[in-house]
């Protein structure tokens, strides 16, 4: 313009920048919630589960008698659990229940589940 105001290019790339802007602070905003979604804002950790090769896979895994998934899906990739006590259950019918209380405190755990048959 030629009375010395913003010209049409100026109000474009300014609306332009503000709205780049809004996204990025919107996608930051979603990486830091997902990030803190585990019960609130305590820190989680990473739980991985071995058990010997004769362990049914479809066994059900339970933590704090919340279903999770199969012993199979919870061994290809890691839980992660709220900081704090857990009690960790796997049950399968045919079998002894394997039950563990784990207090997990920044740092990885491991859970060995071995689950023996009931006599015949």
């Amino acid at each position: 313009m030629l009375d010395g105001g913003p010209s049409l290019v100026d109000f474009v790339l300014r609306n332009l920048l503000r709205r780049v802007l809004t996204g990025l602070g919107l996608l930051v905003w979603m990486v830091l919630a997902s990030a803190c979604m585990t019960m609130g804002l305590r820190s989680a950790v990473d739980v991985s589960f071995a058990a010997p090769p004769e362990t049914p896979g479809r066994a059900l895994v339970y933590v704090d008698e919340s279903y999770v998934g199969t012993l199979a899906q919870v061994m290809r990739q890691k839980l992660r659990l709220p900081e704090g006590k857990h009690r960790i259950s796997v049950e399968k019918t045919g079998y002894y229940p394997f039950d563990v209380v784990v207090v997990s405190a920044r740092k990885p755990l491991e859970v060995e589940v071995e689950l023996l048959r009931l006599p015949d």
